[in-house]
């Protein structure tokens, strides 16, 4: 399983517009196969990024939808905010989970998936 977390800086003016998108997301990767579940974090202190979490049976799994139709699709609405809303590039990290344990560190959906290789 990965976990591919996307830190995205988002200018204070356009945090409102920014959460209503990701809140109203178009569901498209919720069908792909092997996406798992996803977390969107707001940051708790000012200048940090929003923290998207999405997690993948396999890097293979991600990849494929990074090239699907559904991915241009649920990512074209970004295009919909104030150029200004991003102030930074965003950071995607891609991380393999070696280790899970307890209700906190499980997201959503992921439950008793299988076990963390």
């Amino acid at each position: 399983m990965i976990l591919v977390a996307n830190r995205i800086y988002v200018a204070p003016q356009h945090s409102a517009a920014f959460e209503e998108l990701l809140a109203t997301r178009a569901a498209l990767v919720d069908d792909m196969p092997g996406f798992l579940g996803i977390q969107l974090l707001r940051p708790t202190k000012a200048g940090e990024p929003y923290l998207t979490q999405t997690f993948w049976a396999s890097r293979d799994d991600f990849e494929a939808w990074l090239r699907s139709e559904a991915f241009v699709r649920g990512h074209a609405r970004m295009d919909a905010l104030p150029k200004d809303t991003f102030p930074k590039h965003a950071q995607v990290e891609i991380h393999e989970v070696f280790h899970r344990a307890g209700s906190a560190a499980t997201p959503a959906g992921l439950a008793d998936t299988a076990d963390a290789r």
